[in-house]
C-alpha cells in the first residue's frame, strides 16, 4: 500500500513538473515573438485585395524574420478573412487583441471594414496601420490610426488633374454607386476639382449596389456626349459597366481609381486604353520596385497588384516602427508611427498630423493588352 502511494505521488510530482515546463516554454516562445494582425476579404467579390494584402504582408514578414526579425524576436503574423464584412471586421479585431494579444494590426483592407474597428481602436489605443483604406475618415481623431495610401480626396484630385491636364477634357460624366461611400466620396472630390476648373460635369449620377443594368444611366450619358466618363468603383463592378459601355457604342475614354486595380484580369478588352490613378506601377523601372515585384513572384507565381504593394510597405513600415520605439508597448509604438521616414515600392511614407501618408506619388495607368502602362507620376498640392 505504502509502495502504491509512493508510486502514484510521482506520477502526480511528474504531471506537475510536465506541465509546468509546458508553461514556461510557451511563455518563453511568447517572450521571444512580437505577435502582429492583419486581415481583409481574401474570399468574396474583392478577394484580390484582401488577398494580395494578406499575402504581401505574409511575404515581407518572411523576409524581416529571416533578416533577424526585430532585434533578435521573430515576427508572429496572425492573418484572417474579414469577406468585406463589417460585423466580421469587428470580431476579428477582437480575437486579434484578446486572444491572439497582438501589439499591432495591419487593416483593414477596404475602408467599410476599417471604419467598423475605428471606435474600438481608438479606445483601446491599438496600433492600426491600414495600408489601402482610402477613407478621409478612416484616421480623423484617431491617434492611433495610420495609413499607408493616399486618401480618396487627394486621388480623386489627381485624376481631374490628368483628365484636364493630360486628356484636355472639358466636360464629364460621373457615373457612382450612391450606396458606398468610397465610391461616392470619390465622385463628390472629383466633380469638384472639375468644378473649381470652370469645366462642365454633363451627368451626375449614382447607381444602387444592387444594379446589374446600366443601360439607363449609359443612354443619359450617350445623349450628352461628354469628353471622358469618370467611374470611381471597384473593379468588378467597372467591369461590368464598362462591358455595357462598349456593347453600347460609347467612344468616351474612362478615367478611375484605385479601385480598378486588376480589373484587367476579366475585362481586359472592355477597359483597353482607358487610365487610373494608382498607388505604383509594374512598369515602374525604380529598383525597389522591381524587387518586390521579383520576390512576389519567386514566392506566388503570379505578379502583385497595388493593394500587395502597399500592404508590403505597411509591414515593413511597423516593424521599423516597433524596432525604433525599443518596446511593443502601444504608446511607444504609435509615437514611433508619428515620425516615419520610410521609402517604399509606393514611394516616400511619412504621415501628418492625422496619421495620413502625406503627399504621395500618384501613378497615372493606361490599360493597354490587359497590362498597366506607366503614362506618368503626379503630385497633387
Amino acid at each position: 500500500m505504502k509502495k502504491r502511494f509512493i508510486a502514484s505521488a510521482l506520477v502526480l510530482v511528474l504531471i506537475a513538473s510536465i506541465f509546468t515546463f509546458a508553461g514556461c516554454s510557451s511563455k518563453t516562445d511568447e517572450a521571444e515573438t512580437i505577435n502582429i494582425g492583419v486581415f481583409g476579404p481574401t474570399s468574396g467579390p474583392i478577394a484580390a485585395y484582401g488577398k494580395a494584402v494578406v499575402d504581401s504582408v505574409t511575404l515581407a514578414v518572411e523576409e524581416i524574420n529571416k533578416a533577424g526579425g526585430i532585434d533578435g524576436k521573430q515576427i508572429k503574423l496572425f492573418t484572417y478573412d474579414s469577406k468585406g464584412d463589417k460585423t466580421e471586421a469587428v470580431n476579428i479585431y477582437n480575437r486579434l487583441k484578446d486572444q491572439d494579444k497582438v501589439v499591432a494590426i495591419i487593416g483593414g483592407t477596404i475602408s467599410g471594414e476599417t471604419l467598423a474597428i475605428k471606435e474600438l481602436a481608438k479606445a483601446d489605443n491599438m496600433p492600426i496601420l491600414t495600408p489601402t483604406a482610402t477613407s478621409a475618415e478612416v484616421t480623423l481623431g484617431a491617434p492611433s490610426i495610420f495609413r499607408a495610401c493616399f486618401l480618396d480626396p487627394y486621388q480623386a484630385a489627381a485624376a481631374a488633374k490628368f483628365s484636364i491636364d493630360t486628356l484636355e477634357a472639358k466636360s464629364v460624366a460621373i457615373l457612382y454607386n450612391s450606396e458606398d461611400a468610397y465610391s461616392q466620396g470619390l465622385a463628390e472630390a472629383y466633380k469638384k476639382s472639375f468644378d473649381d476648373a470652370g469645366l462642365t460635369t454633363t451627368n451626375y449620377i449614382g447607381y444602387t449596389a444592387s444594379d446589374a443594368d446600366y443601360s439607363t444611366y449609359l443612354t443619359q450619358i450617350k445623349d450628352s456626349n461628354p469628353d471622358i466618363i469618370f467611374l470611381p468603383d471597384y473593379y468588378d463592378k467597372v467591369g461590368k459597366i464598362a462591358t455595357q459601355i462598349k456593347s453600347m457604342g460609347l467612344t468616351q475614354v474612362c478615367v478611375g481609381v484605385d479601385g480598378w486595380d486588376s480589373v484587367e484580369i476579366n475585362y481586359a478588352t472592355q477597359v483597353e486604353g482607358y487610365y487610373f490613378v494608382n498607388h505604383f506601377a509594374k512598369t515602374d523601372p525604380d529598383e525597389t520596385v522591381q524587387n518586390f515585384i521579383k520576390s512576389f513572384k519567386a514566392k506566388y507565381d503570379m505578379e502583385p497588384n497595388a493593394l500587395g504593394a502597399l500592404g508590403y510597405d505597411a509591414a515593413y513600415v511597423m516593424a521599423d516602427a516597433i524596432k525604433k520605439a525599443g518596446a511593443t508597448d502601444a504608446d511607444s509604438i504609435v509615437k514611433a508611427l508619428q515620425a516615419t521616414e520610410y521609402k517604399g515600392v509606393t514611394g516616400n511614407i511619412r504621415f501628418d498630423d492625422e496619421g495620413d501618408a502625406a503627399q504621395k506619388d500618384i501613378a497615372i495607368i493606361k490599360l493597354v493588352g490587359g497590362k498597366h502602362e506607366l503614362v506618368e507620376k503626379i503630385v497633387v498640392k
